[in-house]
Formats: C-alpha cells, structure tokens, sequence
C-alpha cells in the first residue's frame, strides 16, 4: 500500500489541497502530514489567496483518520507527547493562514480527519458523510487540549462524548443543527455547492476574514490548560500497546485499563 502524498493545485485566488490515499480512504501516513506542512508554509506566502479548499481523492473518504500501523515503533508515553505536538503545530500553522478555508467532506472525516476538518473555517458534507472519533474502541489513546477544545467549540460536549466516549460516528444529517456543517447537500450536489461557498468567500473583504479568523481562534484557545499528562497517561500505557497490536491483528483489543 503506497504512502500517499497530499498535493495543491492554484487556480487564480484559489488553493485546492488533495489527500490522496484512496485505497486507505485517504488515511495519513507521516509523509502524507510532513507533504501537509510543507504546503501550509508555502500558503504562507502567498498573500493573494481568497479561498482555500481541503478535499479527500476517491469521493469515499475525506480523511480516515491516522494510519495506525504507524504507531507500531511507539514505546513510551514521550512518543504520544511529541506525536500530539507535532499535529497541533501542523494544524495551528494551517489555522493561522489569512484565507478562509473549506472541507469538502464526501464522505468519512473521522480521528485526524475530523481534527483536520474542525480546522477549518468553514466545512460542506455530503448527505450520509460520517464523523466521528472512535479512539476508545479503536487505539486507546487521547487527542490534544487543542483538539478537544476545537470539538467542543464546534459540535457542543455532548454530541463529542458521543463521539468519545461512544464511539459513535455521527452522521453529516445528525450533525447539521450543530452548526459544524456549513451546508449538507446531496452527493451529486456537492461539486455545485462547494463552487457556490467559494465564490461568495472570494466576494467578501478578505482583511475582515482575516481579522475575523484571528479573532476567534484567539478567543477559542485563549487559557487553553496542558493536557500532557493525559497524553503521557494513555500513550504510555498497556491499552495503547493492545489496541496497536489489535489493529494490526485485525481483532477487538482486550481492553485492561493499565
């Protein structure tokens, strides 16, 4: 199976970001988020931008989520610490970009992907899209204070302990009276949708998004408290080894609490 790749294409004042594992319904793999960052610092400097779009190849999947075989070589609980930081840099300088940004979500946007998804500005779904984080049945470990905070901002605590705790994947239908979703529309309108909501980003002042944009993320992670120690607690611990090895075994962990 190929390790994917992530890849933009410019088209006058408007960035389209691919990520293209189809076969692995486009699940990142550490190139796939190292090719990720490179772009997020290339956007940097491009100062004309109106809108930037976010899209999974296939139509199957947005993102599904971190491969998790790559998480066969983590041994200690710093390893989970780095991991977590690593991604909330990747994410913090992909937030940080002046132009409004937009998911295009055909179908799957779940662990990373929903992370990569609540990063954005605004998000389209198709009807019958699935969201969701399923790490207490899948992996065993935890996301960042970062994280944590942008799902409750977006979706409200309860709907993410349904996700969380659950782990339920919610529906594109169940999540619309969130607000998370900007627009649901049907799978053959979601090429026409999205052409809409980018050329109405393109129409509006673009210093007032910005401004807007900062604002908010401000407002959003202002006295964010550290969470390592939860990070440290669940990627340092025998549950996090089991549903490793249970992932690859292609069998349910054996969960223990340890």
């Amino acid at each position: 199976m190929s390790s994917g790749a992530v890849h933009m294409q410019v088209e006058g004042s408007v960035a389209r970001i691919w990520f293209d594992r189809p076969e692995a319904m486009n699940s990142m793999t550490w190139k796939m988020y190292n090719d990720f960052e490179k772009i997020n610092l290339r956007l940097q400097t491009m100062s004309k931008l109106r809108a930037i779009v976010l899209r999974g190849v296939g139509g199957k999947a947005f993102v599904a989520g971190t491969d998790i075989h790559q998480f066969s070589d983590f041994n200690r609980s710093e390893h989970g610490v780095e991991y977590e930081k690593k991604m909330d840099r990747i994410l913090y300088e992909f937030v940080s970009l002046p132009a409004p940004t937009l998911a295009v979500i055909d179908d799957l946007a779940i662990g990373g992907g929903l992370n990569i998804a609540a990063s954005c500005d605004l998000r389209l779904a198709a009807t019958g899209a699935r969201f969701g984080v399923p790490i207490s049945r899948t992996l065993g470990n935890c996301l960042s204070m970062r994280n944590y905070a942008n799902m409750v901002s977006l979706i409200g605590e309860p709907a993410s302990k349904r996700m969380l705790f659950l782990a339920e994947l919610m529906t594109a239908e169940e999540l619309a009276g969130t607000g998370f979703l900007a627009r649901v529309v049907p799978p053959q309108e979601v090429d026409t949708a999205s052409d809409e909501l980018i050329e109405k980003l393109c129409s509006m002042a673009p210093l007032t998004i910005t401004a807007s944009k900062k604002a908010l993320q401000r407002l959003r992670t202002a006295n964010l408290p550290s969470g390592e120690d939860l990070i440290e607690l669940c990627y340092g611990s025998s549950d996090f080894q089991e549903g490793v090895q249970a992932f690859k075994a292609k069998r349910r962990p054996n969960w223990t609490g340890e």
